[in-house]
């Protein structure tokens, strides 16, 4: 699966597969198609949204809307694989209003680690990174800032981070090595955590 794929332009599947369609983030493609190949959740058929609507969060709703609207007739239900993601709220206002569920959380961070385990932290000064986003370091952190052009900015935006917390979702050293490089880049301190797929394995699961 091209990462470059689900960043700019998403996934679509051909015909419907399952019962039940997960509109997910791209970001998020890679490790839903894992689970469900994992676990033969042959109910569920997947279609993702491009990942870089994080870096415009005002998009997503509107983009989400439009892909109920185009998906609902067939299957039986819809599930939205996106957490608030920077909408404030209003991402779940509108799947309430169009009746499908959606991940519970602030953003997938949080529901890799576990919603409350990540709460109970409380980390402020920490930068996030799953493995989608060490792949994609340069089009979503990087380019997106300017960085590449004006690295003397760096502090500007990164100042306040102590340090780089890459969750990792599969053991990779060679993603670890990436991650550990991104951090360098960002000044930052580095800390891996091994999270799996965390809150998105359980609630997939029990999607029947």
């Amino acid at each position: 699966m091209d990462d470059t794929l689900l960043t700019h332009d998403g996934l679509s599947l051909p015909a419907p597969q399952g019962r039940i369609l997960l509109l997910a983030c791209g970001a998020l493609g890679r490790e839903i198609l894992a689970l469900i190949r994992a676990n033969g959740w042959t109910h569920l058929s997947l279609h993702c949204l491009p990942a870089i609507l994080h870096n415009t969060p005002d998009r997503i709703v509107p983009a989400v809307r439009a892909a109920i609207a185009q998906h609902r007739d067939h299957y039986d239900d819809i599930f939205v694989v996106y957490a608030d993601c920077g909408t404030g709220g209003g991402l779940a206002a509108a799947c309430a209003e169009m009746g499908v569920g959606m991940v519970e959380g602030p953003h997938c961070y949080a529901f890799y680690e576990g919603v409350a385990d990540f709460a109970a932290r409380d980390e402020a000064t920490a930068f996030y990174l799953t493995d989608f986003l060490v792949r994609q370091f340069d089009a979503f952190v990087w380019r997106p800032l300017g960085l590449d052009r004006h690295p003397q900015l760096r502090d500007a935006y990164f100042g306040n981070y102590t340090k780089l917390v890459y969750q990792a979702q599969t053991d990779d050293a060679g993603l670890t090595e990436q991650a550990r490089a991104c951090a360098d880049r960002l000044g930052l301190a580095f800390e891996r955590r091994f999270t799996g797929y965390g809150d998105l394995q359980t609630t997939l699961g029990a999607l029947t």
